[in-house]
């Protein structure tokens, strides 16, 4: 069988951990061997971070907003680093190659 070590326990959770294994009259192993199983066979919800119109109900007014905002974007003033009195990447690297 496995050892687990857990490293920076708080002390407020170890205590809780404590009593919660008084209370259930366990030892604190079996306890927390207990909950891990519970965290394991409880179903997870579905991830969110997952952008699908089954997860996000904004989904279409999004996908539909695109082709505006690349339009947008098509629009802006392009700047050119020279009207900075900056170097063009161009020229930068030619003379980076040159060396």
């Amino acid at each position: 069988m496995a050892t687990l070590t857990i490293e920076n326990l708080p002390d407020d959770l170890m205590a809780q951990l404590q009593q919660l294994a008084t209370k259930n009259n366990q030892p604190l192993d079996e306890q927390v061997i207990s909950l891990l199983k519970q965290a394991i066979q409880k179903p997870q919800p579905p991830l969110k971070f997952l952008i699908s119109p089954e997860t996000d109900p904004t989904w279409e007014e999004r996908r539909k907003a695109v082709p505006q905002i690349l339009a947008d974007i098509d629009k802006r003033r392009r700047l050119n680093p020279a009207d900075f009195g900056l170097l063009d990447s161009t020229e930068l690297l030619r003379e980076d190659r040159q060396r």
